[in-house]
């Protein structure tokens, strides 16, 4: 059988491309030092894995609307309005199967063939693969390290086309941990919005912020930006909850039915049992949220203290998410460790991995060539283990 073109285009998944090398050695009998996936390494909060389990004793376990069950969509509702003091209304909020799945819907609802969508690089890896998907064209925008990667208001502005249709923003943000300050936030969205362009806010590690940091939600900002805007976000990140798949949107009544369409051809409905341990996870104790923020405070004020003692890299100050976004290109040409030599990120990682036993992600499947991501969502024992193994491998 021949393979679609489209499908043939799009690249997998570089994050689980790596963690597939990593576990391929691990069979092996190799240990393994890995940092490649960004999940949270806590168990689910016992209460909100109770409430699938009282779901499935209650009989929980058929189809719900496409859309996903009213009484959870009206609890992600109250969560934005006692959070962010946004009003939604159900009908304006759709339930997915993951963020990733909401950012598929979003992109398919709004764009058309030919249609152009703008990308600040670095980008999570599934950005622009998602928007080829639909027959846009992904403008990818590069950005510098020396602004903390953050998208200037100008050089934006001038990437603005009759065919630009969205404009996908991340903060906090993966790759690099970057937190847009909220005036910097306002500008981008206040160009967009006027200039006709629709905003895709990636939201996902909005309760992952760190001191120094502050999370504006972009609706926030004004009822115009606001119906300019579909929100994406989950409970996979903030609440441990990466297995349960389940995102949502939040958009205007027509985005949002037009999504809920689409969804009811593509999935039927997300999970109703993880539906309602996510509305568990909204609506009850928010303590093991702190818990695991305090841990990962911990995680990251090591990481930049063994970082910044190694000499000939950088990186931006991750100011919420746990990433750190390492720039190698110092070290290409150099001999490392075993007598290696390397040219780029992607060979970087493959020595690192092959000669260390350390797994990161390349930096080109991010759309940053010379940089390496390093997830700090593990514990400091591995941390402390990796960091040694890649500091000497950098010694050679």
């Amino acid at each position: 059988m021949e393979i679609s073109q489209v499908v043939q285009n799009i690249k997998p998944s570089a994050t689980i491309a790596a963690a597939t090398k990593a576990k391929e050695l691990k069979a092996q009998g190799v240990d393994v030092l890995e940092f490649t996936l960004g999940e949270p390494d806590f168990t689910t909060p016992a209460h909100i894995c109770q409430a699938a389990k009282d779901a499935m004793d209650a009989g929980h376990t058929h189809y719900t609307p496409a859309g996903g069950l009213i009484d959870v969509r009206q609890a992600v509702a109250d969560f934005y309005e006692q959070t962010h003091g946004l009003k939604y209304a159900a009908k304006e909020i759709v339930l997915s199967n993951g963020a990733k799945h909401s950012i598929h819907n979003a992109l398919m609802a709004l764009c058309n063939p030919g249609d152009e969508v703008i990308i600040p690089a670095p980008f999570w890896v599934s950005y622009s693969d998602l928007v080829e998907l639909t027959g846009a064209k992904p403008v990818i925008l590069s950005t510098k390290e020396e602004d903390n990667f953050c998208l200037q208001p100008e050089d934006f502005e001038s990437a603005i086309t009759d065919k630009t249709k969205l404009i996908m923003l991340n903060s906090p943000c993966n790759p690099t941990g970057t937190s847009y300050p909220p005036d910097l936030l306002h500008q981008l969205a206040r160009i967009a919005t006027d200039r006709g362009v629709h905003i895709l806010s990636d939201e996902i590690y909005e309760r992952l912020i760190y001191e120094g940091s502050e999370f504006k939600s972009i609706a926030t900002f004004g009822d115009d930006i606001r119906a300019n805007t579909i929100t994406v976000n989950g409970v996979s990140k903030a609440y441990a909850m990466t297995g349960w798949r389940i995102g949502w949107t939040l958009s205007t009544p027509e985005v949002a039915k037009a999504m809920e369409k689409l969804q009811s051809q593509e999935t039927s409905c997300p999970s109703s049992i993880s539906q309602l341990a996510a509305k568990a996870a909204v609506t009850g104790p928010q303590e093991c949220v702190d818990e695991m923020l305090t841990a990962f405070v911990e995680r990251r004020k090591y990481v930049l203290e063994r970082l910044n003692a190694i000499p000939d890299i950088s990186f931006p100050t991750p100011g919420g998410a746990f990433y750190a976004f390492i720039n190698v290109s110092r070290y290409f040409g150099k001999s490392l460790q075993n007598g290696v030599t390397v040219d780029n990120s992607t060979d970087f990682c493959t020595a690192l991995l092959e000669n260390a036993h350390v797994a990161l992600v390349t930096g080109d499947a991010f759309g940053a060539p010379g940089f390496v991501r390093l997830s700090f969502a593990t514990d400091l024992k591995t941390i402390e283990a990796g960091l040694d193994a890649f500091e000497g491998f950098l010694k050679g």
